[in-house]
Protein backbone atom coordinates (compact mmCIF):
# COMPACT_ATOMS: atom_id res chain seq x y z
CA UNK A 1 0.00 0.00 0.00
CA UNK A 2 1.33 3.33 -1.01
CA UNK A 3 2.02 6.06 2.02
CA UNK A 4 -0.45 8.23 2.50
CA UNK A 5 1.04 12.37 1.87
CA UNK A 6 -1.12 15.54 2.94
CA UNK A 7 -2.35 15.77 -0.55
CA UNK A 8 -4.67 18.53 -1.76
CA UNK A 9 -7.77 16.39 -0.45
CA UNK A 10 -6.14 17.24 3.34
CA UNK A 11 -5.25 21.05 2.20
CA UNK A 12 -8.21 21.74 0.91
CA UNK A 13 -10.03 20.24 3.94
CA UNK A 14 -7.07 22.78 6.41
CA UNK A 15 -7.60 25.55 4.18
CA UNK A 16 -11.43 25.16 5.33
CA UNK A 17 -11.13 25.52 8.80
CA UNK A 18 -8.61 28.39 8.72
CA UNK A 19 -10.83 30.63 6.13
CA UNK A 20 -13.58 30.19 9.61
CA UNK A 21 -10.72 30.96 12.02
CA UNK A 22 -10.16 34.53 9.83
CA UNK A 23 -10.69 36.67 12.48
CA UNK A 24 -9.33 34.74 15.52
CA UNK A 25 -6.04 36.31 17.49
CA UNK A 26 -2.62 34.66 17.30
CA UNK A 27 -2.14 31.40 16.63
CA UNK A 28 -5.91 30.70 16.60
CA UNK A 29 -6.27 32.31 13.27
CA UNK A 30 -2.58 30.56 11.71
CA UNK A 31 -2.20 27.36 12.77
CA UNK A 32 -4.10 24.41 11.94
CA UNK A 33 -4.54 22.11 15.25
CA UNK A 34 -5.56 25.73 17.81
CA UNK A 35 -8.04 27.08 14.88
CA UNK A 36 -9.47 24.19 14.36
CA UNK A 37 -10.57 23.95 18.16
CA UNK A 38 -11.70 27.31 18.00
CA UNK A 39 -14.02 26.95 15.03
CA UNK A 40 -15.35 23.53 16.29
CA UNK A 41 -16.23 25.44 19.91
CA UNK A 42 -17.30 28.34 18.02
CA UNK A 43 -19.97 26.29 16.04
CA UNK A 44 -21.14 24.59 19.11
CA UNK A 45 -21.85 28.13 20.37
CA UNK A 46 -23.54 29.31 17.37
CA UNK A 47 -26.15 26.43 17.54
CA UNK A 48 -26.12 26.87 21.21
CA UNK A 49 -27.58 30.65 20.84
CA UNK A 50 -29.66 30.53 17.98
CA UNK A 51 -31.62 28.41 20.20
CA UNK A 52 -31.26 31.20 22.84
CA UNK A 53 -31.94 33.68 20.52
CA UNK A 54 -35.41 32.58 20.29
CA UNK A 55 -35.78 32.06 23.92
CA UNK A 56 -35.02 35.50 24.92
CA UNK A 57 -37.12 36.80 21.95
CA UNK A 58 -39.97 35.63 23.32
CA UNK A 59 -39.23 36.45 26.73
CA UNK A 60 -38.93 40.01 26.00
CA UNK A 61 -42.44 39.98 24.07
CA UNK A 62 -44.01 38.65 27.34
CA UNK A 63 -42.60 41.16 29.58
CA UNK A 64 -44.12 43.89 26.49
CA UNK A 65 -47.49 42.48 26.47
CA UNK A 66 -47.29 41.85 30.27
CA UNK A 67 -46.55 45.71 30.42
CA UNK A 68 -49.21 46.92 28.02
CA UNK A 69 -51.40 44.64 30.16
CA UNK A 70 -50.88 46.27 33.51
CA UNK A 71 -51.72 49.42 32.01
CA UNK A 72 -55.55 48.22 31.58
CA UNK A 73 -55.71 46.58 34.59
CA UNK A 74 -55.41 42.74 33.58
CA UNK A 75 -52.68 40.08 34.56
CA UNK A 76 -50.52 38.49 31.49
CA UNK A 77 -52.01 34.93 32.37
CA UNK A 78 -55.65 36.41 31.91
CA UNK A 79 -54.84 38.54 29.06
CA UNK A 80 -53.98 35.10 27.24
CA UNK A 81 -56.11 33.18 28.30
CA UNK A 82 -59.43 35.41 27.76
CA UNK A 83 -57.66 35.75 23.91
CA UNK A 84 -58.20 32.08 23.31
CA UNK A 85 -61.40 32.06 24.92
CA UNK A 86 -62.26 34.92 22.72
CA UNK A 87 -60.81 33.18 19.37
CA UNK A 88 -58.21 36.01 18.76
CA UNK A 89 -55.06 34.14 16.90
CA UNK A 90 -52.28 36.76 17.34
CA UNK A 91 -49.12 35.68 18.05
CA UNK A 92 -47.16 36.91 21.06
CA UNK A 93 -44.64 38.68 18.67
CA UNK A 94 -47.44 40.69 17.12
CA UNK A 95 -49.24 41.37 20.37
CA UNK A 96 -45.54 42.84 21.76
CA UNK A 97 -45.17 44.97 19.20
CA UNK A 98 -48.95 46.43 19.47
CA UNK A 99 -48.29 46.55 22.76
CA UNK A 100 -45.08 49.00 22.11
CA UNK A 101 -46.88 51.09 18.31
CA UNK A 102 -50.52 50.92 18.59
CA UNK A 103 -51.41 51.07 22.38
CA UNK A 104 -54.73 52.08 21.39
CA UNK A 105 -55.05 49.35 19.27
CA UNK A 106 -53.92 47.08 22.25
CA UNK A 107 -56.50 48.82 24.48
CA UNK A 108 -59.62 47.23 21.73
CA UNK A 109 -58.08 43.87 22.34
CA UNK A 110 -57.96 43.80 26.01
CA UNK A 111 -61.54 44.83 25.94
CA UNK A 112 -62.60 42.19 23.82
CA UNK A 113 -60.59 40.09 26.51
CA UNK A 114 -62.63 41.39 29.58
CA UNK A 115 -65.69 40.90 27.54
CA UNK A 116 -64.78 37.21 27.35
CA UNK A 117 -63.49 36.84 30.70
CA UNK A 118 -66.09 38.30 32.49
Amino acid sequence: MPRAKGGSKTRQRRKKILKKAKGYVGGRRKLYRPAAETVLRAGAFAYRDRRQKKRRARALWIVRINAACRQVGLSYSTFMAGLKKAGVLLDRKVLAEMALTDPAGFAKIADTVKAHAG
